[in-house]
């Protein structure tokens, strides 16, 4: 950009912001080179592109003014543009005419092109009116570094882009920052939280030329690197521990959370970070944390409501997919191609629904599951548990080991046994000390009639496992009904009901009939006229796939009738053989030995069940010829009363391993992750993004505007991630490039970090954006690396104290003229003030807590259970770890501008609010954080009042009070001690109050 003395004196007066900067010059400086992108391509898209651009639905005239073959194009003898000849050209006769009827853009759009850009617009067209394609969909080429007037101030080489610039404005770039303000300022940066003082000391007192190197190589090598970084990235995966919308059941995605602060602080590279997040389980022989990395793509908001059209919302899931990427990785505003071609950039809605086709084969349901998990998700141990579950599988493998080495002696001693022709032995046995109710009846027979109460026991619920059986004869095909439930006795009662309906086996878990209920049967009828034993296992796991049943020991094969369980079904009934589900359900036919367990058996242990032969039947037999149910039936009981002690005790052992092991299992934690169908699902153009409007059917594929699909990339997921990260993209690079510049300078190098197309803005310092973007994958796509290029260089090192017409000429800083200045964020502000009374827990990762909130926010907001807050070391853990109901965001951190993580978000907001004010002077957390302050300065005996409140003030601020400050704040002491005689903790809490509440304090200079 070229400068002149016009220039220079219309900059002095007022400038909002950059581009009323770019507009002031290339008025007063005629030779100045147009731009197309820069220039040219924001009016047309603002002001044109609405009826004229992509979308065709909404185009008029059949002309675009996006593309140049059509804007040139003579129709009958005239032309939209008219290079080399602004007069002549249609579209500056629209801008300009004094009809409104005939002026464009027309006065009902809401646009309107100003003196200005009809002025930029007259120039362009006069120098020939040359088209680019959009600058962020052409591949970054790496530029040359530009030459500076000054040589000893840029310290890497992106200082040499902004000095350049800042030469070109004849501007001097800020001193360096203080070496207090550059240790915070680094802190906050890379770890979230602030110096103590005795970092600040260590640093201060370093006068070595690489000291300050020395520090940033020292924080992010620092676990609280990855717990810094990980905070955005939990804003763009919008997560959170509840489901959203009316119930925002309970979620667990914690364990992805733990995965991303970890591939952080191992500084996994961003193209692995894009592939495992993307499509980590496609990947060859994809390992647990690959699969627990698809977990990105499962944060998104599930509706459990009854009344739901399931189909509705798989819809929205899949689309939400799809707008995450696209801002995430693409910077595009894609969702807005859902509905209509996008109206402003070449995104047309069959390219949304292409990319929907790689996230439309998830085998998940339109309707998630209220309180806990939704389908598909996976147990994801942490490492101390998969340790323990190491220790224990060997532990188990000894312990068979032994058992089977001793084996023959038992044998031996069974056979003994048997042929000393022992007596009284019972009819059956079956040792399991998860029975419930083992139940015979003297009289079998049951005719529509009976129905035995068995009381108030086997409680279910459909989080527990179970395991039901009995030996029925049916007489004919009409025999059957209820074999065992507990459940209200009326047709479709709520509870749990195992039956013979239609001649096949059935299990029902009931909360509504129709939408939320879970019913399986088996395949095939069973047979008549005969005796056989009948089962049913459920698993606890709200599918119908944890339902299996059991003819005569033998698994059969199950038809879903309905799979929906979403709410408890416990009830007040008692337990009934043979009855529940109202009079018409009671059995008819023969029922004996009916049981229950509190447990899910395996096979082996229901065919010994179905063993009809008793155990002086048994015993009858030559063990050569029993069956392995048979035989086992036959050895467990020997091994419970007969055994020697060391067989006992080597069974014992491996048993009470095997339960510890399944425990353990039991117990783990799960997450939610992403899966393929075995066939993909079909996706179609959605009409109006409408779900039950389909239209023309598409199969994976990217947008046409960007490069084109690798040849040997798998049509799925992983071929897309790879997409992303491929050497020729011209996105991807830019958009992460430009978000961690945002993180460190508070705005990107594109303010719009969400929109990298027409409505965005364009880059202040293009030619640098793209010299990191192509770096950045050259140095293996290394994060720790870029952020180290970024927070070592001088432009990043500047003061961020300017000058009032400094501040007026550039008030965003987007010229870089000066250091960052920027509000912590809400966790941050948390953060530092507990890290400042001592009382910060730093224990990374694990399950969410619940730190104090108002009572009864919860209950007054949505009616159901009241917030619990959790204790000890929960009320006090980093920000990052807090629960986050979605309906009902923290309220402190929602104060500060925490993101709401209903929706994608990669720009925070940033204000300054009253109610910010009195959260921080109020709030609970805040409120104990000045009281622990206090309580740390008055701890420092021997000091006086001014030595604990400089340190105070240290804490707070990371430098030392000037002699002024310091005087003030001892009054304020002495002041409040008057307010509060004979109580030091009081007086110093608010004044402690107070250094939490500075200016200074709530921002990282």
């Amino acid at each position: 950009m070229r400068t002149c003395e016009s220039t220079k004196y219309i900059r002095r007066l007022s400038l909002s912001n950059l581009w009323l900067l770019t507009i002031v010059t290339w008025q007063t400086c005629p030779a100045a080179e147009i731009q197309f992108n820069r220039d040219i391509r924001p009016i047309l898209s603002d002001s044109c592109f609405p009826c004229h651009g992509p979308d065709e639905k909404n185009r008029q005239a059949e002309l675009r003014l996006d593309l140049s073959e059509s804007a040139l194009l003579s129709r009958d003898g005239r032309r939209a543009i008219f290079p080399g000849n602004a007069n002549a050209s249609e579209v500056i006769q629209r801008i300009t005419n004094s009809d409104p009827d005939l002026r464009m853009p027309p006065r009902d759009s809401g646009h309107a092109v100003t003196p200005e850009q009809v002025e930029l617009l007259r120039r362009w067209i006069t120098a020939g009116a040359k088209w680019e394609r959009h600058w962020s969909l052409l591949s970054p080429v790496q530029p040359p570094l530009p030459g500076t007037k000054q040589t000893n101030w840029p310290t890497q080489p992106l200082d040499t882009f902004v000095l350049s610039r800042l030469e070109k404005e004849e501007l001097q770039p800020a001193a360096q920052a203080d070496q207090a303000t550059l240790l915070r300022r680094i802190s906050f940066d890379l770890t979230g939280l602030p110096p103590t003082p005795t970092e600040v000391a260590t640093f201060l007192a370093d006068q070595a030329p690489d000291a300050y190197e020395r520090q940033v190589d020292r924080l992010l090598a620092s676990p609280r690197y990855g717990e810094r970084m990980a905070g955005p990235w939990l804003d763009a995966a919008r997560y959170a521990d509840t489901s959203g919308y009316q119930s925002d059941g309970e979620r667990f995605m914690w364990r992805w959370r733990d995965w991303v602060i970890a591939a952080y602080n191992r500084n996994l590279p961003f193209d692995r970070f894009t592939i495992e997040q993307l499509a980590g389980d496609l990947l060859p022989n994809a390992t647990l944390e690959q699969k627990i990395a698809t977990g990105f793509h499962r944060n998104h908001r599930g509706n459990a409501e009854g009344g739901i059209i399931a189909e509705e919302y798989a819809a929205e899931y899949v689309a939400d997919r799809v707008e995450t990427t696209g801002t995430v990785w693409l910077g595009l505003t894609i969702g807005c191609a859902r509905c209509h071609d996008h109206k402003f950039d070449p995104l047309p809605t069959r390219d949304f629904y292409s990319l929907a086709a790689f996230f439309n084969n998830v085998p998940e349901k339109g309707r998630a599951v209220k309180f806990g998990n939704s389908p598909p998700f996976i147990a994801a141990p942490t490492e101390r548990q998969q340790e323990a579950q190491s220790q224990l599988h060997g532990r188990l493998l000894v312990a068979n080991s032994q058992w089977h080495k001793y084996q023959p002696e038992v044998e031996r001693a069974q056979l003994l046994w048997e042929k000393s022709d022992p007596a009284k032995l019972p009819p059956h046995y079956f040792h399991n000390q998860a029975l419930v109710k083992d139940w015979t009846a003297d009289d079998s027979r049951f005719n529509g009639e009976r129905v035995f109460d068995a009381g108030d026991i086997a409680d279910f619920g459909y989080l527990d496992k179970f395991t039901l059986s009995a030996w029925i004869w049916l007489d004919d095909e009409k025999s059957g009904g209820t074999i065992i439930s507990r459940m209200t006795d009326v047709p479709h009662g709520d509870g749990y009901q195992f039956a013979v309906v239609g001649g096949k086996l059935q299990l029902n878990l009931v909360k509504r009939w129709l939408d939320d209920s879970t019913r399986v049967q088996t395949a095939n009828k069973l047979q008549t006229g005969r005796w056989q034993h009948v089962a049913t296992t459920y698993d606890g796991s709200r599918t119908a796939e944890g339902i299996r049943f059991y003819v005569n020991g033998q698994l059969q094969k199950n038809d879903v009738l309905l799979d929906e369980i979403n709410q408890p079904i416990n009830v007040k009934a008692p337990l009934r053989i043979g009855g529940g589900g109202g009079p018409a359900m009671n059995f008819r036919g023969q029922l004996r030995s009916a049981r229950v367990d509190a447990i899910d058996l395996v096979s082996n242990d229901v065919a010994w069940l179905a063993t009809a032969e008793t155990l002086p039947e048994i015993l009858k037999i030559e063990p050569a010829k029993r069956t392995a149910a048979q035989a086992r039936k036959l050895r467990e009981y020997y091994l419970t009363h007969h055994a020697d002690e060391r067989a006992r005790t080597l069974l014992q052992r491996v048993q009470t391993l095997a339960q510890q092991a399944r425990a353990l299992q039991d117990s783990l934690p799960t997450v939610m992750v992403m899966e393929e169908l075995p066939q993909p699902r079909e996706t179609f153009v959605l009409l109006r993004g409408q779900y039950d409007q389909p239209g023309e059917r598409v199969s994976f594929g990217v947008p046409g505007a960007l490069p084109a699909w690798p040849n040997q990339a798998p049509n799925n997921r992983l071929g897309l991630a790879r997409w992303l990260v491929s050497p020729t993209h011209p996105l991807t690079a830019r958009v992460q490039v430009n978000r961690l510049w945002q993180l460190h300078f508070g705005t990107g190098l594109v303010k719009t970090a969400e929109d990298f197309g027409s409505q965005g803005e364009w880059p202040s310092h293009p030619e640098l954006l793209d010299w990191l973007a192509v770096q950045w994958p050259a140095h293996g796509w290394d994060v720790k690396w870029l952020q180290r290029q970024m927070v070592t260089s001088s432009t990043y090192r500047q003061t961020s104290r300017t000058t009032p017409q400094r501040l007026e000429l550039d008030p965003e800083n987007r010229l870089l003229a000066r250091g960052p200045r920027q509000r912590l964020s809400a966790e941050q502000l948390r953060d530092q003030a507990l890290a400042a009374s001592g009382m910060l827990v730093e224990e990374i990762g694990g399950p969410s807590v619940r730190p104090l909130q108002p009572v009864g926010l919860w209950k007054e907001l949505t009616g159901v259970a009241d917030y619990e807050p959790g204790q000890g070391a929960d009320l006090v853990r980093r920000s990052l770890y807090t629960f986050w109901k979605r309906t009902i965001a923290p309220p402190n951190m929602t104060a500060l501008d925490a993101p709401s993580r209903e929706f994608c978000t990669v720009r925070s907001s940033r204000t300054n609010t009253p109610l910010q004010a009195l959260t921080l002077l109020n709030e609970t957390t805040f409120s104990s954080a000045a009281t622990g302050l206090a309580e740390r300065a008055l701890a420092r005996q021997g000091e006086t009042d001014r030595e604990r409140i400089a340190w105070a003030f240290q804490v707070c601020t990371s430098r030392h009070p000037t002699t002024q400050e310091l005087e003030i704040l001892t009054r304020g002491l002495h002041q409040q001690r008057q307010l509060s005689p004979g109580n030091e903790a009081a007086a110093h809490t608010a004044l402690m109050r107070v250094l939490l509440n500075l200016d200074e304090t709530l921002h990282r200079n």
